[in-house]
């Protein structure tokens, strides 16, 4: 396209971010490089190492030196063959006022480069009928957050396609550097140049509906930064009626009638298909008037002459019989050879009686190909049907040509539009990928109109939750006490999970300066951080976010450090690349930016940890940024640290049954409980080590002892408590475990669990008039070799299997009878039993197959079937824990 941008002050994680997501084949790097000695990305003299040296030592590069944008453009001339005096434009976008581009570490903790995992973010904002050009869009779009204004545009045309009651373009995409390609060297075809007046129409008919025509213009902000073109509205509808409308002259949009391909009588239709479908139907007849009738008039003296020379063999064929039965002469199509010969066997009679098609049959001459050689042993010609093909020929010849010459040429005009063309295709892709956010299925809505069909176009952001946020602009001299009480979500839950289905829980983020997040194991720390960058991230760039209201302020830079591995590359540790990683993040953070760091320090001996990460917090909490650290390092709240823009968040956690659980939800204070024993048992370690660890915890020294209050001070007696909880030692036993055979005791258990839990959610439903009355909740054991009643028929119940092995089967079902005849016919089913509660309806029988598969492991019991249990960082049931224990007390 004959465009450079160049972007200054990248990070060399925002430099091998770009280089991950784009496709090269070879890498020119300045000699500049070979001299750096901060520690990062290191060649030569320094040694070799750091994350830009690993990305580029095992691809294709050489060095270059000198002026940077000159010498590379140099490097493209010669690559491209391009004149020297050949123009290139900047397209660069101004840093001012824009979000530093996305950190690798940022970009792939999301998911917005595809990594192992990780949910995609990606996957999330669009649907998955909106790939390609439109899913690229919005990549970059998250890797390179825009400007407030571009995201308030961005944002405000949201909002108006999420209310729109028209029907909408198809919006044709095409990429602008290819158009670019085929424009320059004139290798258009009709298909292409009908896709590029599709463009051109839509954007037209965009214009000329009132509520397509607010958003064309939003878009056109937008649009003039991915483009570098500044184009009106006014302008922009000038130039695609101009190139609409000389396209349609040149072009033939398949609605003529005197372009049909040749049919005449005796030759085959695929010879006349073959010859004329590459050029026909291409231009409108009028520019090649003359050339379309020559091949007419050449089709038809082939015609005769195929009739005169051939037909009479044929009908002499047909009045003998030959002694092997069957027709030996017909007409065929010699596909390899593009031509119409006479094929035939034994044909020639044995004796010459002039006979009628004697005379014919004396003319034939074997057919041979453009070599001259002779084409197998029955094929025949004749001189005229020779020199008839060939006037065909030659005819077909000069019409094809002749449509290429419009073709080109209409190329070579519009090569004087390109900038208009390249910014309405990436408008188009811009709109597409902007209706995709807001639409489960554009398909449903194309050419739908409201008034006249029952189309549905449900919102697909909004129906997993999502809304637009409110972004707070920033001014570049803010205070820190301005930028540091800016932002609010409000029912914020993980990206991933769909909020509709039952399978979230809600918190609000209320950050008005650094939080320092405690929590246990499996707490949703993790997902607390990563769901808080995936929505301010989405915010900032004018989407839809993740949560039920929302107050963005539109940061200079979201930076999010999660995991770290050690790279023996560069001769690192974990704990090397992760102070690497977090010194960046330090060092770019500013009182405008988000900062997001997990496990803090996790790679290093604890006490001199503690140290450098209650120095970091020092240093953040002085910079007055907003983020999030979360640490299981409690010795941090034992240093003598000077804080005054930080709070103490916890995940919390509740006991039950005398068993410590996470609730996921946010809350003031500290949380010094890991759960970890509960951790590893769960993950399968073996429960001799895991009482061993017991008796070693135990055995610690008080003072070592790790305190479990969420408030900011201990108890005075000292005693480990969680939110106020005691929680005692053997309350950590294992009491999963449960012998092969007790199905009473464990029944009792069971029906217990379910009947509490569906108590609680009906009533709760029965409160919010979800349900039209509160029904009694009866869990009915249907034993070994018993069938459910009659009653169930067409009733929708969820049930519990209780297998042999002791393990719990959820599900739910309007045909009980049905499913547990299913069920009992796998191998090991036959005496199974089966707890099942009658509920008012499908809906609510899923949210309550959701909640017992997500709340009965934590009640002890295990469960074979996890459908709903994939991501359990926030907890999976709108209904908290807490609020199902205070139902069963």
């Amino acid at each position: 396209m004959k465009t450079y941008s160049a972007e200054e002050g990248l990070t060399e994680e925002a430099i091998v971010t770009k280089l991950r997501i784009c496709r090269y084949h070879h890498l020119y790097l300045h000699n500049s490089l070979k001299n750096n000695s901060s520690g990062t990305s290191r060649w030569g003299e320094f040694g070799e190492g750091g994350l830009l040296w690993g990305e580029c030592s095992g691809k294709s590069f050489e060095w270059f030196d000198g002026s940077p944008i000159q010498e590379l453009l140099c490097k493209v001339r010669e690559i491209y063959g391009l004149d020297e005096k050949t123009v290139f434009r900047d397209v660069t976008v101004s840093l001012e006022g824009r979000p530093q581009p996305l950190h690798l570490g940022t970009a792939t903790q999301i998911g917005v480069i595809p990594t192992e995992g990780i949910p995609s973010l990606l996957r999330m904002v669009l649907p998955s009928n909106c790939g390609g050009l439109p899913s690229m869009y919005i990549r970059d779009l998250l890797l390179n957050p825009p400007s407030f204004e571009v995201a308030a545009a961005i944002q405000e045309a949201c909002r108006l396609m999420g209310n729109i009651t028209c029907s909408i373009p198809e919006f044709t995409c095409i990429s602008a550097a290819k158009l670019v390609k085929l424009l320059e060297s004139k290798e258009v075809n009709h298909i292409e140049f009908c896709r590029i007046k599709n463009v051109l129409d839509e954007i037209m008919l965009m214009n000329r509906d009132a509520e397509l025509s607010a958003i064309l213009h939003e878009l056109l902000v937008p649009a003039s930064v991915a483009t570098g073109f500044k184009v009106e509205a006014d302008m922009l509808m000038n130039g695609c009626s101009i190139i609409s409308q000389r396209i349609a002259e040149v072009i033939s949009l398949g609605v003529e009638s005197d372009q049909a391909i040749t049919s005449l009588e005796y030759i085959p239709k695929e010879f006349f298909n073959d010859m004329e479908s590459s050029w026909k139907g291409r231009v409108k007849r009028i520019h090649a008037e003359e050339e379309f009738a020559n091949v007419d008039r050449a089709a038809e003296a082939l015609s005769i002459a195929v009739i005169e020379d051939f037909m009479p063999i044929i009908s002499r064929v047909k009045s003998v019989v030959s002694s092997n039965g069957g027709l030996k002469g017909e007409i065929g199509y010699a596909k390899e050879h593009e031509a119409v010969w006479f094929k035939g066997k034994r044909f020639i009679p044995n004796v010459w009686a002039n006979t009628p098609g004697e005379q014919q049959i004396k003319q034939l001459k074997p057919a041979i190909d453009s070599k001259g050689r002779k084409v197998g042993e029955e094929w025949f010609t004749t001189s005229k049907v020779e020199n008839a093909l060939a006037r065909y020929h030659e005819a077909c010849d000069n019409a094809r040509n002749k449509v290429l010459e419009l073709l080109r040429g209409l190329s070579s005009e519009l090569q004087d539009k390109i900038n208009i063309l390249v910014f309405c295709s990436t408008l188009l892709i811009i709109a597409k990928a902007l209706f995709g956010h807001v639409s489960l299925d554009i398909c449903k809505r194309l050419r739908a109109y409201w008034k006249k069909y029952i189309v549905f176009g449900i919102c697909e952001a909004r129906r997993r939750g999502w809304m637009l946020p409110t972004i707070s602009p920033l001014s570049k001299d803010c205070v820190v006490e301005e930028s540091s009480s800016a932002m609010d979500l409000v029912g914020l839950f993980p990206y991933w999970l769909d909020v509709n289905q039952g399978n979230a829980i809600l918190n609000d983020v209320h950050m008005h300066s650094l939080f320092v997040l405690t929590g246990p194991n499996g707490g949703g720390k993790s997902s607390m951080l990563r769901s808080v960058c995936a929505a301010v991230l989405l915010g900032i760039c004018g989407l839809m976010v993740p949560s039920t209201s929302a107050v963005i302020p539109h940061f200079d830079s979201i930076m999010l450090h999660m995991k770290a591995y050690d790279s023996p590359a560069d001769g690192k540790s974990s704990f090397q690349i992760e102070m690497s990683e977090i010194r960046a993040l330090v060092s770019r953070a500013t009182a405008r930016s988000l900062v997001l760091i997990d496990e803090i320090c996790r790679g290093t001996e604890t006490a001199k940890g503690t140290c450098i990460a209650g120095s970091i917090i020092e240093r953040l909490d002085n910079v007055g940024c907003l983020g999030i650290i979360s640490t299981h390092l409690h010795g941090i709240f034992d240093l003598p640290l000077s804080l005054s823009n930080t709070d103490f968040k916890a995940m919390g956690t509740e006991v039950v049954d005398g068993c410590i659980h996470p609730t996921w939800k946010l809350i003031d204070g500290i949380c010094r409980e890991s759960l970890a024993f509960q951790t590893a048992r769960r993950e399968g370690m073996p429960d001799l080590i895991i009482t061993r660890a017991e008796e070693l915890y135990l055995s610690m020294s008080t003072n070592n002892k790790q305190g479990a209050s969420v408030a900011h001070n201990e108890p005075p007696n000292g005693s480990p408590s969680v939110n106020g909880l005691v929680e005692e030692p053997e309350s950590l036993k294992n009491r999963l475990e449960m012998l092969p055979g007790t199905f009473e005791p464990l029944r009792k258990e069971v029906e217990s669990a379910v009947t509490t839990m569906c108590k609680k959610i009906l009533s709760d439903l029965y409160n919010k008039s979800s349900i039209p009355e509160l029904v009694e909740v009866v869990c009915v054991a249907v034993g070994a070799r018993e069938q459910p009643p009659p009653s169930t028929v067409g009733r929708s119940s969820i049930y519990v299997i209780i297998r042999s092995d002791n393990r719990l089967y959820v599900g739910q079902t309007d045909d009980l009878l049905g499913r547990l005849n299913a069920h009992r016919s796998k191998e090991g089913m036959r005496d199974a039993t089966v707890l099942y509660v009658l509920v008012p309806g499908k809906s609510v029988a899923c949210q309550l197959e959701t909640l017992l598969i997500n709340q009965l492991p934590s009640r002890g019991f295990k469960l074979i079937n996890k459908a709903d249990g994939k991501h359990r960082n926030f907890g999976i049931s709108r209904i908290s824990g807490e609020a199902v224990a205070t139902g069963r007390n």
